[in-house]
């Protein structure tokens, strides 16, 4: 037959050498490679030097394109390097798997009688790749570290990987270590292709089953029928070397091709989804098991190092101690960078010990274990610590793969990295921090962009509130970090429109349409003005207004006026048109100001609570906009409402507090009200409730109070035992919202009696020759001449 086999492992950078060396050996004339036939058509584009791995095949449903599947790829990953030499070869390479669109048909399928899909996750990268996850049995893809006894290890067989069975026979943790060793490390790569062939057929022999073949049996009889087709295609053609490439479970499957009707007859009549293809960037992040990708590897990063240090051929004389040297020098550099100490007597005699870990257990050479106890126990003075970043920036790495330009993207995509390269803003798959500077502007482009993507569920950046080097209402802080899955938000949202602006100015559209409470439309008119889109914005607040004028919820028209407030205050920062707010805010101020003191009635804790935090930022909203008209108007209702009887004591307190720091009420006033609510006719409970709605979170006002100071002091001198034990949880509670300083202060006062501290004069002699030497320098500090000082 004109049929050889490569079992590989999907993401091994000794699995790629070996089968580079095979191939060149071989010469084939025919490359088949284990992957979506709908792919074929952009394979071409891998040689182009543009294409920089890591990067991802994404195939995903044109109608409904949250159905996605990924096909990642790293340059030690065995299927680019078979592709690389068939389109360096100018050799015909041809994809075997069952086409994704007839899988993504089925997933349909599924879904519309309803049955539990096993593998309906195919939305994201957590299970990127029907294929791939399959070998996740086959490549040793578990956590390290698992132990047990020969039950567990039966029962590990049997969810998802059948190699721990050979890794436990030879004394291996799990099967991640035992592939790495035996086939990542060897030395010769001439003989591997066989024994894994070799050790697959015993696996399959036994009954041993695959993750996706225990949970969907029937995909992996068609997948394995469909490479059979593409086999027998191929040998139709007339080719005679034609090298078969493959994840290693199906090597048995295809070593015999049997009868073709069995295969056709499975194939036949099957539903299919129409299919687009195109390829993304991917991170090495998103190629770690860790990440959930099914066929993750636990290091991509040290691969990669691999993969570089060998030159992706195999090793040189003397290059086992070369690597080992190499690796803990990056490791040092890593750590001097972030002003860790990692001397070279370090170094040397981190490699001594790593190398000694090695023949200690019997290795030909030292793998990552090795290196991360060396590392750790020697320049890392046994801290587990550095181990953490040394991990995410080398074991792991931020690496973020490139693509041309030109390869076919939606027209959303291509808008965005048209803006991407004119706001000089690239992806990063590293987090970066960004302080945008709004009266720039470059910067308030930027801060457009990020809010227009933020509005399409684009995430790449993250709004901070964390303190700015500089202060202000005009700086904005992100934290930017671009994920893979970003391509398809991207696709997801070119239903919206062909750019950015008109895909976030359609979406806002239908959410003001699909809303119908006010918070959440007022937090979509902040979104929306942030990220400049005028129109939306206009028919947003068209929508608002008109929720507004039927709303009855006092509570929502409370939470809705802060962020329009905010946008009268500061909209003219990024040159917005505030007037279509400042109507319907005015319509906001007048129904509020009809109906609180309504709502404010029979309030109970809960409710009072819930009211006390609303009415604090409409206060705060109010005095900002500093609006004579809305502002008095304000004043007036508080007025009412410290005048209601019965009102709950929370809310009377803050009303009259407001009143106070507004100066509608004098220092007098606003003691004796207090008298009245402590008064021996309200019940303790109502007493310390208008006490906390008066003083929470500033102390302050009590300690330079002296009247507000004398009447609560009697109050709390005049209360019985039971009624000070009802008290003292509402008044713990109160003064717990005093600043440290304040609570040190207050306490020192009742240790005085509760006499105001005052600082005694210094008594003694003035000694006025040692103050006149210190006049010429005073003199010379204010400018004065010496005889003004004196």
């Amino acid at each position: 037959m004109p049929f050889h086999l490569f079992g590989i492992r999907h993401h091994g950078p000794g699995s790629a050498r070996s089968l580079v060396a095979a191939l060149e050996a071989l010469a084939p004339d025919c490359v088949l490679l284990e992957g979506p036939a709908e792919a074929e058509p952009i394979l071409a584009v891998a040689a182009r030097p543009e294409l920089k791995p890591p990067v991802a095949l994404l195939l995903y449903d044109a109608e409904k394109p949250q159905r996605a599947v990924y096909y990642p790829f790293a340059v030690f990953s065995p299927e680019w390097q078979a592709i690389q030499y068939a389109l360096r070869h100018q050799v015909p390479v041809r994809l075997m798997d069952l086409p994704q669109s007839i899988q993504m048909a089925q997933t349909e399928a599924r879904e519309a009688a309803l049955v539990p899909a096993a593998t309906e996750t195919e939305a994201s990268e957590v299970e990127p790749d029907a294929a791939e996850e399959t070998e996740e049995a086959a490549e040793g893809q578990v956590e390290p570290g698992k132990e047990g006894n020969e039950a567990s290890t039966l029962e590990a067989a049997f969810t998802g990987d059948p190699l721990e069975h050979l890794a436990r026979a030879a004394g291996y943790s799990d099967a991640e270590r035992w592939w790495e060793h035996q086939v990542e490390h060897r030395k010769d790569g001439k003989e591997v292709f066989g024994g894994i062939h070799e050790a697959m057929t015993a696996l399959r022999e036994a009954a041993l089953q695959s993750g996706l073949e225990r949970r969907d049996p029937e995909r992996e009889v068609l997948r394995e029928a469909s490479m059979r087709q593409t086999m027998r295609a191929a040998e139709k053609e007339g080719f005679q070397r034609i090298a078969v490439v493959c994840g290693a479970w199906h090597t048995p499957a295809l070593a015999n091709l049997g009868p073709a009707k069995e295969d056709a007859a499975r194939l036949k009549g099957l539903p299919k989804r129409k299919v687009n293809t195109t390829w993304i960037p991917w991170t090495y992040g998103r190629l770690t098991a860790a990440s959930g990708y099914g066929a993750g590897v636990v290091s991509p990063g040290w691969y990669d190092f691999l993969w570089e240090f060998h030159g992706g051929a195999g090793r040189q004389p003397g290059q086992e101690t070369r690597l080992s040297v190499h690796w803990l020098t990056r490791v040092a550099q890593l750590l001097r960078g972030e002003d860790l100490e990692a001397s070279s007597a370090s170094v040397i005699e981190t490699v001594r010990l790593a190398e000694a870990l090695a023949a200690l257990r019997h290795r030909p050479l030292p793998g990552l274990e090795e290196f991360n106890e060396a590392v750790q126990t020697v320049l890392c003075l046994g801290d587990p610590l550095p181990l953490k970043l040394i991990s995410r920036r080398l074991i792991v790495s931020e690496r973020l793969g490139e693509v041309p330009d030109d390869v076919p993207q939606v027209p959303l995509a291509q808008d965005l990295a048209r803006e991407q390269k004119r706001l000089r803003l690239p992806p990063e798959a590293t987090a970066r921090s960004l302080d945008l500077d709004l009266r720039k502007p470059n910067d308030l482009e930027r801060s457009r962009l990020l809010h227009r993507l933020s509005l399409l569920n684009i995430a790449w950046g993250e709004r901070g509130t964390g303190s700015s080097s500089q202060k202000g209402t005009f700086h904005e802080l992100w934290t930017l970090q671009w994920q893979p899955e970003f391509s398809v938000a991207l696709i997801e949202g070119g239903v919206w429109g062909n750019t950015l602006s008109a895909a976030a100015s359609a979406r806002v559209r239908h959410q003001a349409d699909t809303l119908s409470e006010l918070p959440a439309l007022t937090e979509l008119v902040d979104a929306t003005l942030l990220a400049d889109l005028p129109e939306a914005a206009e028919y947003l607040m068209n929508r608002v207004q008109a929720v507004a004028a039927v709303a009855s919820d006092v509570g929502h028209l409370l939470v809705a006026l802060p962020p329009l407030a905010q946008l009268l205050r500061y909209g003219n920062v990024r040159q917005t048109d505030a007037d279509m707010v400042r109507t319907v805010v005015h319509g906001l101020v007048a129904r509020i100001c009809i109906g609180l003191p309504g709502a404010c009635g029979s309030l109970n804790d809960e409710a009072a609570e819930e009211m006390f935090g609303r009415i604090q930022p409409v206060q705060a909203a109010l005095s900002l906009v500093e609006q004579a008209e809305w502002t008095d108007s304000w004043r007036v209702v508080l007025r009412q409402l410290i005048d209601l009887p019965n009102l709950h004591g929370l809310i009377a307190g803050r009303a009259c507090r407001l009143l106070l720091d507004s100066h509608q009420l004098d220092a007098e006033e606003a003691a004796r009200r207090l008298g009245l609510a402590l008064s021996t006719a309200n019940a303790p409970a109502q007493a310390a409730a208008w006490v906390d709605g008066f003083l929470r979170d500033s102390g302050l006002l009590l300690m330079h109070d002296e009247a507000l100071w004398r009447v609560l002091d009697e109050w709390v001198s005049g209360l019985t035992g039971d009624h000070f034990s009802a008290a003292l949880p509402l008044l713990r509670r109160t003064f717990s919202t005093f600043a440290q300083a304040e609570r040190r202060q207050l306490g020192n006062r009742v240790a005085s009696g509760g006499r105001a501290p005052i600082s005694a004069p210094v008594r003694g002699v003035f000694d006025v020759d040692r103050a006149n030497q210190a006049l010429p320098l005073l003199a010379q500090l204010l400018g004065l001449k010496e005889k003004e000082a004196t």
